[in-house]
């Protein structure tokens, strides 16, 4: 169906052949196997492969040679795009087993596949079936040539411009795909805010922005590393590097976490990686490239990216962007941290205030805390409660819950350690415990902003003595208006204070106590929360 008479190849300008054999093929020399540039020849006629091949065989191209595919017909180029989709470049003809074959490949490639990087260059020895200027016009293609009017130097000519112009437009779309990728890593990893979980998707992140590495991983810097600054030699003088470790780890390396770099590379490797940090720049090789970050608190320092093949510049300048852009997350990670373990410094402060007026505190508020997770988790397994059981609100009431009485300080020790029962005017005063804690915890929490231990503190405290049926104190609340975290730490604080001997009164039997929870299900208790805890404590208790 191709006409491929009136070709020749006697020198450059003339036609690739008339009327000669077509050369044998196998007598190609073979190119340079790295990374080579993949050329789809699409045409019925085996001769003008061969042609092709031979005319084509030597070229190379930014130091790239040529990989020939080759297909007889449309149905065959489609299986050979789905399998390549890297192939830079297709010479196809036009009539195959249809007169429109090639046309309809082009729509194939560019409408169903979706590919708009491979250049297209049309080569027909029919320009009737075609014409030039409404193919030109009609279809997505980059270049038209009547076999008519080929010699060897232009066939040469016009594959050199198509690998240029797609060199171009796949940096272009890999730039544009990197940098997409970097912004959906710093959209979602910024949401973490914890160190570990932020880490391992930095690398995860890295592997996705260079799909060829084999694997990645973040190394720590031992302390002091750079304390003398960078050294010219690129070498870290006592050797420290190798004692640091993997933090963790994907591809290759995703069973390396916590070994030694040392154990996990190679020497030369490892050298790289102190050379890198000595000099305080990142470092590409071949084979693997050391990013570095740049974080104002203790970060991870490197990132080693393996078995790439080898980064172009534009996969560089997009490493450098996500580290940069990656070191502002440790950071904002590490603040969050160090505002994290404040509150919990203040919340065990507090803690430690209610202790020195009561004696009894200590033990029994650390023991509401494990309850009261435990409880939270099982609403959370058991879905009774619906999105107020999630994951923060269970992280947060343990430590909350241990300031439920943290109102305590302001009532008088003749009150509060009274061995016997109060009269009626101690117990309005005792009972104001509850909204003077409220007061203190949200006072403290206003600063903080948004959900948080002293913000769930204050809650508990103000709401752990209200009862489901509205006969609580102090506001008088009933059923889903008292906190979920208030309606936990009721059951947990009646459980332990019943539970343990008290300066008023004597421990009570475990069953003794259970019979009253249960008794006291709907009226001073939320029966979901009894639910949850008489489940947990069938299995052993909050610790089981």
């Amino acid at each position: 169906m191709s006409d491929i008479q009136g070709w020749g190849q006697d020198d450059d300008d003339d036609l690739l052949f008339a009327d000669e054999d077509a050369p044998d093929p196998s007598s190609a020399k073979s190119g340079p196997a790295a990374a080579p540039w993949k050329l789809l020849i699409v045409d019925d006629d085996p001769e003008v492969h061969a042609i092709t091949r031979v005319v084509l065989n030597d070229v190379t191209f930014d130091g790239r040679c040529l990989l020939f595919l080759s297909a007889h017909s449309g149905g065959e180029a489609r299986a050979i795009l789905n399998d390549h989709p890297d192939i830079a470049a297709v010479l196809l003809d036009v009539v195959m087993e249809t007169e429109d074959a090639g046309l309809r490949l082009v729509h194939h490639i560019r409408e169903v596949l979706g590919n708009r990087r491979v250049r297209i260059i049309l080569r027909t020895g029919q320009p009737g079936q075609a014409p030039e200027r409404q193919v030109i016009v009609s279809y997505d293609i980059n270049d038209y040539k009547a076999k008519s009017e080929l010699t060897a130097q232009k066939l040469f000519t016009t594959t050199v411009a198509a690998l240029r112009s797609y060199q171009h437009i796949d940096a272009i779309e890999r730039n544009r795909q990197g940098l997409e990728t970097i912004v959906d890593a710093a959209g979602a990893l910024f949401e973490q805010r914890c160190m570990d979980r932020f880490a391992l998707g930095v690398v995860e992140r890295a592997a996705a922005l260079l799909p060829r590495a084999t694997g990645a991983f973040l190394c720590a810097v031992p302390p002091g590393l750079n304390s003398e600054g960078p050294h010219p030699e690129g070498l870290v003088p006592d050797g420290r590097f190798r004692e640091a470790e993997v933090l963790c780890g994907t591809g290759v390396f995703a069973d390396a976490t916590g070994r030694p770099v040392s154990a996990v590379l190679p020497e030369a490797a490892c050298a790289d990686i102190a050379a890198a940090l000595a000099r305080g720049r990142s470092l590409h090789r071949d084979d693997h490239s050391v990013a570095l970050f740049q974080t104002r608190s203790p970060g991870p320092g490197a990132l080693f990216i393996g078995g790439h093949g080898g980064l172009p510049d534009v996969e560089r300048r997009l490493v450098e962007i996500f580290c940069s852009r990656m070191s502002v997350g440790f950071d904002n990670v590490s603040l969050y941290e160090q505002l994290h373990l404040a509150q919990i410094a203040t919340v065990h402060a507090l803690g430690k205030l209610a202790e020195y007026k009561d004696e009894v505190t200590g033990e029994h508020v650390r023991r509401i805390g494990r309850w009261a997770t435990a409880i939270a988790r099982e609403l959370q397994a058991r879905g009774s409660c619906g999105g107020d059981a999630d994951d923060h609100f269970c992280e947060l009431i343990g430590l909350a819950s241990m300031l439920h009485d943290v109102g305590k300080v302001a009532i008088p020790d003749r009150i509060l350690r009274k061995p016997g029962k109060l009269d009626p005017e101690e117990i309005t005063r005792m009972r104001e415990h509850a909204t003077i804690g409220g007061r203190i915890l949200r006072d403290a929490a206003g600063p903080v902003g948004g959900r948080s231990y002293l913000s769930m503190g204050a809650e508990i405290a103000e709401s752990h003595h209200e009862k489901f049926d509205g006969t609580g104190y102090p506001h008088g609340l009933a059923g889903d208006a008292i906190p979920l975290s208030g309606r936990i730490v009721a059951v947990a604080d009646v459980y332990d204070a019943l539970l343990h001997r008290r300066p008023y009164k004597e421990a009570w039997e475990l069953a003794a106590v259970v019979d009253l929870i249960r008794a006291e299900s709907g009226r001073h208790f939320d029966p979901r929360v009894v639910d949850a805890f008489v489940a947990v404590l069938e299995r052993g208790g909050p610790e089981a």
